[in-house]
């Protein structure tokens, strides 16, 4: 956040399109986290790379630090503005990438066996503790473009793998990841899976990571049975700690993107409403999972009866639209439309595509005030292109 003298606060209406994150929200979340943290014993870290609006991280600093991060900036980020260990991890390393990684790391995980081999003692030397990704192969993931155990992955060393070649005698944790948005019983399903594959391993290590996914504060997550299930891993392992690196579950329902109508166009029956927002270029998920959010002004689920729309982004993409949602009256140009839920993922994958201008970021503090975090303009597009 800005300092006091320089923050810019706004009204209760700015102008469209923005990103809204509520202060209360936030911390709703951040207690919850914390309190499963000192029951279970784990270290809950956050993942990068569902959030960076690094300037509410002071809010977050206030009740966690650490962080993974799988990339040089998201590393220089964490290490700068929340300033905790930080563990990384990617996919390969490079000798030009490695000692850059272990300058600001306390922990380091290797995707394969030949990047461990080729990398772990130098990172030991360099007083990094050196993991390596294991992939239990159990999939509980209905979408494949998020599901890292697929046949076939490149992510993590399968079981097969590891005991056909050695495991370099610096490793000193195992880390995998297999969930996304899901719950404490999927994660019992998988630990199962890493217990019964990796197990011999686990003796002679310090740590283990169970990656991220824990979608710990959506409502109806069973959080005493995530504890139960971490407590119960630490009674059969004392000797290794356990990490869990969350990233949907910390800015979860936290923000929304508030769009306004600009035009209603009809063809062969189907009518939309064209927003001054884009869902190729500021809600890509909508399109990559694909998922349909929910809109505050909306009836929750679409009836035919009532004035029904897709919503059309403003940019030339032909596939830069979803529906349809059902509203009680019909829409007119100038009618704001909330869609919720808007912060993780959504944020960190916003693109310039077509020049569409990107949405104000703004912060709601529990004060009821609104500030502007950050105002896009020509020039961020115009770096972004050389």
């Amino acid at each position: 956040m800005t300092d006091e003298k320089t923050a810019i606060i706004l009204g209760d209406n700015p102008p469209t399109p923005y990103y809204i994150v509520y202060e209360d929200r936030l911390r709703r979340n951040l207690r919850l986290i914390n309190e499963v943290e000192r029951e279970s014993g784990a270290n809950i870290i956050m993942a990068f790379k569902a959030n960076a609006l690094w300037r509410t991280f002071p809010i977050i600093a206030e009740y966690n630090r650490d962080f993974t991060a799988s990339s040089l900036n998201e590393l220089q980020l964490g290490t700068e503005t929340l300033g905790g260990s930080a563990h990384s991890y990617c996919p390969a390393y490079t000798d030009d990438t490695i000692d850059r990684y272990l300058a600001l790391s306390s922990h380091i995980t290797f995707n394969s066996l030949s990047q461990a081999q080729r990398f772990a003692a130098r990172a030991v030397a360099a007083g990094v503790s050196p993991g390596l990704r294991v992939n239990p192969a159990c999939s509980v993931i209905e979408t494949d473009i998020y599901n890292p155990a697929l046949p076939g992955s490149r992510f993590g060393v399968t079981a097969e793998q590891l005991d056909a070649g050695e495991l370099p005698a610096e490793i000193e944790g195992f880390h995998f990841h297999a969930l996304c948005e899901s719950t404490s019983y999927d994660l019992e399903r998988v630990l199962e899976a890493f217990e019964d594959q990796f197990g011999k391993y686990l003796p002679a290590l310090k740590w283990v990571n169970m990656g991220g996914g824990h979608l710990m504060t959506r409502e109806g997550y069973d959080t005493r049975h995530l504890i139960s299930l971490i407590k119960d891993f630490r009674r059969r392992h004392p000797n290794l700690e356990v990490i869990l690196e969350p990233g949907s579950a910390f800015t979860w329902r936290t923000g929304d993107l508030i769009t306004s109508v600009v035009d209603i166009v009809e063809n062969q029956g189907i009518k939309t409403a064209i927003i001054d927002a884009s869902f190729a270029c500021h809600m890509p998920d909508c399109l990559e999972m694909p998922y349909k959010p929910a809109i505050t002004e909306a009836l929750p689920e679409p009836q035919l009866s009532k004035p029904t729309y897709r919503l059309g982004g403003n940019s030339c993409l032909s596939g830069d639209y979803v529906g349809d949602w059902s509203f009680d009256r019909p829409l007119e140009p100038g009618d704001r439309l909330t869609l919720e839920d808007m912060n993780h993922y959504t944020t960190v994958k916003t693109t310039m595509f077509n020049g569409i201008q990107h949405p104000d970021i703004v912060l709601r503090h529990t004060d009821g005030t609104t500030e502007l975090l950050r105002r896009f303009t020509f020039d961020d597009y115009r770096s972004r292109m050389s």
